[in-house]
């Protein structure tokens, strides 16, 4: 059984639906699809929750949405159906725009608007093709906590759910990103979370493959926009995978690989554009298992630097200072110290409150116990690949080459996948076309 996952680009447009249609038809393995919002219709659904939005913005998103929707459409057969179907949608959305309460589950309602949508046009391009599929409402099945923004899946129900509404010789269509409580009401995974729903799926009915399609053909040694004859790895590891994705690759969604790891459901990563590419399988262990796999950057990094003399021969201020960043719902990457002081990298996803609550907040708070220092501007290059923690001289070859560079911050040996370090902003992408001319071969 394969569980496969499309995302925006591989639907958003009438052309983009019928090719990721046709992948579908040939393969009657493909029991389970998982789609995202139309590419475009999450963003534009974002900006209309700011209450703020002046009327005419607001009708230009909502013009923008239509318009999309509907030139889908007007290429289906059945599009007079489909026009009822989605100016309901349509009427609904303007409805819930006119609530003046807007807390975080008013925001999950509305960005479940954009899933919802999308699957219904896209069961009709299927049967097109032939395929008998039948619309789920994944929130039937994916249940969550009610951490509206981030919702908490709750695998067993999940399971239980799965069992009684999914039929393995069917073929079902439902949506990403969206689950909902025990209350009913609709509830996220966070942003890039239809990855994780497709793994969740995919883990639920005891699938063999998870497929993940995109616009690009696997998992690549590097951005191939920063390096040209950067290529797409045919192999690799779940926990090289996993380092690669949350250090900069773009194709995973972080989360997605847990419960793929959990279950051993292999992963491929495929471009619906070019179905007939091999993409890259993700295992649990990979024939080859190169030094250096893959090089990744991530870019608009912050070092948070903490000093204080109680940290001298004391215990109990790494508790102190940690407290306060779970307080404030920051999350950290990498950490480095010394006798008096703390580095550290905030996570990316957070980056805009964090610059918000850096300058106010956090910096009152840790500045009741120690000196505080903020670096902007920065980029975080990552080498991800196997037993990088025990083979002798790669960081003498990594760091010779970087002599003429300025690096702020270097983990190494924490992880056998990975080494990082911090450069200024403006030398990240040259940096990565050094190291990978240098260890990819």
């Amino acid at each position: 059984m394969i569980v496969s996952k499309f995302g925006g680009t591989s639907v958003g447009s009438y052309e983009a639906m019928s090719h990721s249609a046709s992948i579908v038809a040939k393969n009657p393995g493909r029991k389970l699809i998982v789609i995202s919002a139309t590419s475009g219709t999450t963003n534009d659904l974002v900006a209309l929750e700011d209450f703020s939005l002046n009327s005419t913005d607001k009708e230009s998103r909502l013009i923008a949405i239509e318009t999309r929707h509907k030139s889908i459409i007007q290429e289906c057969p059945n599009k007079e159906e489909l026009l009822t179907r989605f100016n309901g949608q349509l009427s609904e959305l303007r409805i819930h725009l006119e609530q003046q309460s807007r807390d975080k589950r008013w925001k999950d309602r509305l960005y479940a608007f954009g899933e919802l949508m999308s699957t219904y046009i896209f069961a009709d391009v299927l049967r097109t093709r032939g395929v008998e599929v039948e619309w789920l409402d994944a929130r039937k099945i994916i249940k969550t906590d009610s951490t509206f923004g981030n919702a908490v899946p709750e695998l067993a129900t999940i399971k239980k759910k799965a069992d009684t509404h999914i039929q393995k010789e069917k073929v079902y269509l439902t949506q990403g990103f969206i689950g909902s409580d025990i209350f009913g009401s609709t509830t996220t995974l966070g942003r890039g979370g239809s990855d994780y729903s497709a793994a969740l799926f995919a883990e639920a009915v005891g699938a063999d493959t998870l497929e993940i399609w995109t616009d690009v053909a696997g998992v690549f040694t590097t951005d191939p926009r920063i390096v040209k004859n950067a290529r797409a790895i045919p192999e690799i590891t779940f926990d090289e995978a996993a380092e690669l994705s949350v250090f900069g690759g773009k194709v995973l969604h972080p989360a997605t690989l847990k419960p793929a790891i959990r279950s051993g459901i292999d992963v491929k990563v495929l471009s619906s554009k070019e179905p007939e590419l091999k993409g890259t399988t993700i295992v649990k262990k990979s024939e080859s298992e190169p030094v250096i796999r893959a090089i990744s950057l991530r870019k608009d990094q912050t070092l948070l630097t903490v000093r204080s003399l109680d940290m001298l021969h004391q215990h109990g201020f790494l508790a102190k200072l940690f407290t306060v960043l779970a307080n404030n719902q920051i999350s950290v990457d990498l950490v480095t110290t010394s006798e008096v002081s703390v580095s550290l990298t905030l996570d990316t996803a957070a980056k805009a409150s964090n610059k918000v609550e850096l300058t106010e907040k956090v910096y009152r708070e840790l500045s009741e116990f120690c000196d505080v220092e903020v670096e902007r501007d920065l980029s975080l290059v990552a080498l991800i690949g196997n037993k990088l923690n025990t083979t002798s001289g790669v960081s003498g070859k990594l760091f010779s080459m970087l002599k003429d560079h300025n690096i702020r911050l270097v983990c190494h040996g924490a992880s056998a996948n990975n080494i990082c370090f911090l450069v200024e902003e403006g030398t990240g992408e040259k940096i990565v076309k050094l190291l990978h001319k240098r260890f990819i071969k």
